[in-house]
């Protein structure tokens, strides 16, 4: 990945999350705004990455959006064969479709993220993945 852009993706992120938790919306606006704009000026150049459309669904609080935006980088991350990117998305997708009572599809998410899980070395997200798994289908 490129380090400019991962150091711009970092300083959105910080910006994001300061200005969420002292309740700025218009700063937080501001920030995804510009995120956003970072993300759509280097899609399908070799600037794009899944990181910066991670990112940015992480900080959409319209969950149909933030899902449409985790497809996104999940592709992205399908494309570079990139297999932590594409556990921790697949599992964000599910965390999504859980709120908003789509079990099957949550499930279906949650099938890729184990699969693509089984070779990085995040025990946490292993273990997060299983848990909510095991779960939905106990349910």
């Amino acid at each position: 990945m490129n380090t400019k852009i991962y150091k711009q993706v970092l300083f959105f992120a910080d910006h994001l999350m300061a200005a969420a938790q002292e309740q700025d919306q218009s700063t937080f606006d501001g920030f995804y705004a510009e995120l956003k704009q970072l993300c759509e000026e280097n899609e399908n150049t070799d600037k794009d990455h899944p990181v910066q459309w991670e990112t940015l669904a992480d900080f959409t609080d319209d969950l149909p959006l933030a899902i449409t935006i985790y497809e996104q980088a999940l592709l992205k991350a399908e494309a570079i064969n990139d297999k932590d990117f594409r556990s921790s998305i697949s599992y964000s997708i599910a965390t999504m479709k859980v709120a908003l009572d789509d079990q099957a599809g949550a499930i279906e998410s949650l099938e890729k993220a184990k699969i693509s899980c089984n070779k990085i070395s995040d025990k946490e997200l292993k273990a997060e993945i299983h848990d909510l798994l095991e779960e939905l289908k106990l349910s």
